[in-house]
């Protein structure tokens, strides 16, 4: 540690003479320069930002991710799909503005394995996310609800999620069946899970080690409405095809 204290010290000092050998004029420019390039690359983090086009879909294993997908991209359900072991991953114009192609941007489209051991996939797509959408059984949801508040917990309180405010819609599929779950019990249900999730875990995250953030506001119940980042909760069908929620909040977020 001494010896490598002494080595950065004698660098500085070369440092500090080289500066001092150069022009006035010499160090001005190298300013200059260094000002220009940091501005270009903040212009570019943010143009990147900017043109972020992908949506991800992620939940539980057999909420209907992987018929979501199928039915934004070809209208239909594919029925018969089996569980998905690795991500899929498409870039296409919704299939519901075929008919004006021209006038629509295409879509990245990320169906994230909902198996506990796959889910780490996640982080490989959160760098170019515009938005995510979390499936929720809404048929069955009550035998599953602790599970799936510890997956949108750890969603939620990933660093790349709050940094960025990814916004997230929490999609209550299923919604067609007749004891499926509203939305709004399901909501009031989540929120009550992740405010015992967040008395009973410590600072650190299973999902985000070292850059976990924590949720809601301390000594008040937990809401979604106090997360950084936009949280909404919506109804679909992705058997039946109405998905007309999910397709707006992909509009709000990939500007055509």
């Amino acid at each position: 540690m001494a010896q490598w204290l002494l080595q950065t010290e004698q660098w500085l000092r070369q440092v500090e003479q080289w500066v001092r050998q150069q022009p006035a004029e010499q160090l001005y420019i190298a300013i200059a320069v260094v000002v220009v390039a940091s501005t270009l690359l903040i212009i570019l983090h943010s143009v990147n930002r900017s043109k972020a086009n992908t949506i991800i879909i992620a939940g539980l294993s057999g909420s209907g991710k992987t018929i979501l997908f199928y039915q934004l991209r070809d209208g239909s359900s594919h029925q018969g799909t089996v569980t998905s072991m690795e991500p899929n991953d498409g870039v296409f114009v919704l299939h519901s503005e075929v008919d004006k192609k021209d006038k629509t941007k295409p879509v990245r489209m990320v169906d994230v394995p909902g198996h506990s051991r796959l889910r780490p996939k996640l982080d490989e797509f959160l760098p170019q996310a515009a938005g995510l959408i979390f499936v929720v059984d809404a048929l069955d949801f009550l035998p599953n609800v602790r599970v799936v508040a510890e997956y949108l917990y750890d969603i939620l309180t990933k660093a790349s999620i709050v940094k960025k405010k990814i916004p997230v819609l929490i999609l209550c599929n299923k919604s067609d069946k007749v004891t499926a779950h509203s939305k709004e019990f399901i909501r009031k249900q989540l929120e009550k899970e992740i405010d015992k999730l967040r008395t009973s875990r410590t600072a650190i995250s299973t999902a985000d080690v070292t850059n976990e953030y924590t949720l809601g506001v301390p000594g008040e119940l937990f809401s979604f409405s106090q997360c950084q980042n936009q949280v909404t909760v919506a109804e679909a069908s992705g058997l039946t095809g109405e998905v007309s929620h999910v397709e707006q909040f992909i509009r709000e977020h990939v500007k055509p």
